[in-house]
């Protein structure tokens, strides 16, 4: 049994080395960026006129402390738009996903406190990306380049 886990863990190594961090970094950020960029259209009509549905959502289900529902609604929809946008690009990728951290530490908190699940997953995914930059295959790493 353990030669059967040391061959798997040198084929693992083995693969590894194929595989570079910029691919799992570009991965991280369009599979993240999907999840929001989705939730964001959600809200709005055409382009991005915030619906009137949005606005009642954010005054019932997801209200917030301290933040007026209106407010809320406009924030969250243009930044459900905007930092997918740029991790897409990998432009600012460490504050977008901070940003969408935030946003998802906000809805965890107040909002669907029995969803960890889903926000553990979406707070794997975001980690990586504060902490480590979109990566090679990033605008971030073209303009620091230069």
């Amino acid at each position: 049994m353990v030669q059967l886990f040391a061959s798997c863990e040198r084929a693992f190594r083995s693969a590894s080395a194929l595989v570079p961090d910029a691919l799992l970094l570009l991965v991280a950020r369009l599979g993240i960026a999907g999840i929001f960029f989705m939730s964001g259209r959600t809200k709005v009509d055409g382009i991005i006129h915030i619906s009137d549905s949005t606005y009642e959502l954010f005054r019932s289900e997801y209200a917030l402390p301290l933040i007026p529902p209106d407010v809320a609604a406009v924030a969250a929809t243009w930044s459900e738009h905007i930092f997918p946008i740029l991790l897409v690009l990998g432009l600012f990728t460490r504050v977008s996903a901070l940003a969408l951290f935030m946003m998802t530490m906000t809805i965890q908190l107040f909002v669907y406190p029995d969803a960890w699940p889903t926000h553990l997953s979406w707070v794997a995914i975001l980690l990586p990306l504060i902490f480590r930059g979109g990566g090679a295959w990033s605008a971030d790493a073209v303009a620091t380049r230069r």
